[in-house]
């Protein structure tokens, strides 16, 4: 994997409850149509596409990637699948990078959606297997008991998940793609809505989001004809555990250490608080940030909180964590890893818009799916590596 890949192309569409103006192959290539014209390409300049998609069973669409072909202009090209649960869009870039840095192709289009108008997740998260019960609860009920266990042996105060809450849908008022934008959010407005699954309330939960993020990833030759600075992959890891087995710490995977840890050795980085300028991370229930602040090392054991309380991921803290405003502020669930590298990407070309981190040269994208059991990272920066 010795050649380069950058990141020459980026296209995100508007994140919306319903996006009932288009179909899902117009809001696919909605979002492909912008990444190549930030990249300075036509459809016939890519060579090969590679999409991402969170279950079939979530919108009833069996392999929708080939009828979707036509839309991405892949007919007659090299079309590829990745599935990795909610961390697919992280994932499926990383599968397109690798295309890139083997010399298999100059130019790949690599894309991930969701089109939750047309689905109900909630209830496809809960369809009970052979011999249990279904306890319809979704993705907050599976969490949320992670999270108390986290609180109980950190020692965190009530109060942090909702910090988070406000920081992310503060940052997305500067986002123009955003989801949810509330003007004057706060704490008592947060701390006012309802409880869906102890500990977690209405406003410390993500939105169901309709949208798509596509990304063009280059060769270094290729690069070098991009009318925009590109962005350059310093390393991606991916990491997969079972939901179950003795010994699990699902508070803070193994699975999410090893694959910080192998980023981290690729990208040269040794102190990610310091060394890296932001940070795009998978925080779809507010609390999941001062857990993976710890899980990916930014800080040791039990003082994730701390730095959310302390402002340090805030907009104008040391380590900005999901200046967009992540995933709390838009869920479009099988895109909502790509979003996360893509931003990162985005901070690191200087084209984050309202939302760009002064000076950010260094980034980390980070995604996870499952029961916190699938991991996709990757770092990119603003100078070749």
């Amino acid at each position: 994997m010795a050649n380069p890949c950058a990141i020459v192309g980026i296209g995100q569409t508007q994140y919306r409850t319903k996006r009932l103006d288009v179909s899902m192959a117009g809001l696919v290539r909605e979002a492909a149509r912008r990444a190549l014209d930030d990249a300075g390409l036509t459809w016939k300049d890519i060579d090969a596409v590679v999409v991402g998609k969170a279950p079939d069973l979530f919108e009833g669409v069996v392999m929708p990637e080939v009828f979707l072909a036509d839309a991405l202009g892949a007919t007659g090209k090299p079309l590829m699948r990745v599935h990795t649960a909610g961390s697919v869009g992280g994932s499926t870039a990383i599968v397109a990078a690798n295309l890139i840095q083997s010399g298999v192709h100059e130019r790949v289009l690599t894309l991930a959606w969701e089109k939750q108008s047309e689905s109900n997740a909630t209830w496809a998260l809960t369809v009970n297997g052979p011999f249990t019960t279904s306890l319809v609860v979704g993705a907050g009920g599976y969490f949320a008991p992670h999270i108390r266990a986290y609180m109980a042996r950190a020692g965190a105060p009530d109060h942090i998940g909702t910090l988070v809450a406000v920081k992310d849908r503060q940052n997305a008022l500067r986002n123009q793609y955003a989801h949810l934008k509330i003007p004057g959010i706060s704490r008592e407005m947060v701390e006012s809505t309802p409880m869906l699954w102890e500990p977690i309330r209405y406003l410390e939960t993500c939105p169901s989001s309709d949208g798509a993020c596509a990304m063009v990833l280059a060769s270094e030759k290729a690069a070098r004809q991009s009318p925009n600075p590109p962005a350059w992959v310093h390393g991606t890891s991916m990491r997969s555990e079972p939901m179950q087995f003795a010994g699990r710490d699902s508070v803070s995977p193994q699975g999410g250490k090893d694959a910080a840890a192998d980023v981290y050795r690729q990208a040269g980085i040794t102190d990610p608080r310091s060394e890296l300028d932001c940070a795009e991370v998978y925080v779809p229930f507010s609390w999941y940030e001062p857990m993976w602040l710890e899980n990916l090392g930014f800080c040791g054991e039990n003082e994730g909180w701390k730095l959310t309380e302390a402002g340090a991921t805030a907009f104008d803290g040391d380590i900005p964590w999901n200046p967009s405003g992540g995933v709390l502020s838009s869920n479009p669930i099988g895109a909502s890893g790509m979003i996360r590298f893509a931003e990162a990407a985005l901070q690191v070309r200087g084209m984050a818009g309202e939302h760009q981190v002064d000076g950010a040269r260094r980034a980390l994208g980070h995604a996870y799916g499952g029961g916190a059991q699938f991991f996709a990272m990757w770092i990119v920066g603003s100078d070749k590596p």
